[in-house]
């Protein structure tokens, strides 16, 4: 195959950050994407509607030009009011809970996932049909934080059976066989997760731009999730967790966590396809998934991938911020062709 067609591809997880760091990622991905899910978790985070709005707005500045739409989320409290949230329902795509101090900028997380402390919140979500992103991990050992909160994804999924509950960036069998168990939970999976493993991170020189949470796990989790990914299961959705931090942030001995992956994403995820000869479900699992299960309306927009050589640049920088993409140097054999 020579060229291959993605129509409106949506990125149902990704970091945009702020600042000069958001007018150099935001473009990255807006340039190719129809629209995407938009993390909360700036400092502080994003709970009120008049933040919202003007996170809105520097999105829209730094994506002029292009045919893009941010889908915003807010960060999860135990105390938001039914009125709270009607109020600004038509301005978010869903509520993100983070619990406390699992990743980058959740340190205001919920402390106490016990399900009687999120009820109020959870039960006018439930009511207003607003669906509930996670980070699902404890801080246990950090090969099994996402196993560890399984029981917590599961006693949500019964508590609540009309809420909609995406278990974000999913990295192991066990949140599979947990996912397809329960109806109302949806998952997102990474380009990352499909491809890496704990080797790749740490089997021989530490590589800090594959370092992530939830890290990458073991071959037999990473073929679990490749199946699952290649089906296009009807409840499973792309989510990059594209996560950029400045190179000197990575490059150091307290490495920040996240692997920025926006600008190379399609490319790679069209190789993947193609190597497993299921390129017919990759519009399903890039698109027409999260259009359903987020019953979203979007504006075609066409992304035409060639078999051409790109060489992924070493960084991209705007002004003092420099980024580092995961595989930067290497050279992949798909391009998307310029409009």
């Amino acid at each position: 195959m020579k060229e291959f067609i993605i129509n409106s591809p949506l990125d149902m997880h990704l970091h945009l950050r702020d600042d000069d760091m958001l007018k150099l990622v935001a473009p990255l991905t807006s340039n190719y994407f129809s629209g995407a899910l938009i993390m909360p978790n700036l400092l502080p985070p994003i709970t009120t509607k008049e933040a919202l709005f003007k996170y809105k707005q520097k999105i829209n500045e730094a994506c002029e030009g292009d045919d893009f739409k941010p889908h915003l989320t807010i960060f999860f409290q135990v105390d938001y009011t039914y009125e709270f949230l009607k109020n600004i329902q038509d301005e978010i795509i869903a509520v993100k809970l983070y619990p406390f101090g699992v990743t980058t900028n959740s340190e205001t997380g919920v402390s106490s996932m016990d399900v009687e402390v999120l009820r109020p919140t959870l039960e006018s979500m439930s009511k207003l049909g607003i669906p509930l992103c996670v980070h699902g991990e404890t801080k246990g050992f950090v090969m099994d934080r996402e196993k560890e909160f399984l029981p917590i994804y599961e006693s949500l999924a019964i508590n609540f059976p009309d809420l909609k509950i995406i278990m974000e960036h999913i990295s192991s069998k066990e949140s599979i066989k947990l996912f397809k168990k329960y109806d109302n939970l949806y998952a997102t999976i990474t380009i990352h997760h499909l491809l890496l493993t704990l080797d790749d991170l740490a089997g021989g020189m530490l590589n800090p731009y594959v370092f992530c949470k939830p890290i990458v796990k073991r071959p037999d989790d990473r073929q679990a999730l490749l199946e699952l990914a290649l089906s296009a299961h009807p409840k499973v959705m792309f989510g990059s967790d594209s996560a950029p931090h400045p190179k000197n942030a990575k490059e150091c001995h307290h490495g920040a966590a996240g692997v920025f992956t926006a600008p190379i994403v399609l490319q790679i995820l069209t190789q993947l396809f193609e190597e497993y000869e299921k390129l017919d479900n990759l519009n399903a699992f890039v698109s027409l998934n999260a259009q359903r299960n987020y019953n979203l309306k979007v504006k075609n927009k066409t992304i035409k991938l060639v078999k051409k050589d790109f060489t992924i640049p070493a960084s991209y920088k705007y002004k003092k911020e420099e980024v580092v993409p995961m595989f930067s140097g290497k050279t992949i054999p798909w391009s998307i062709e310029k409009n």
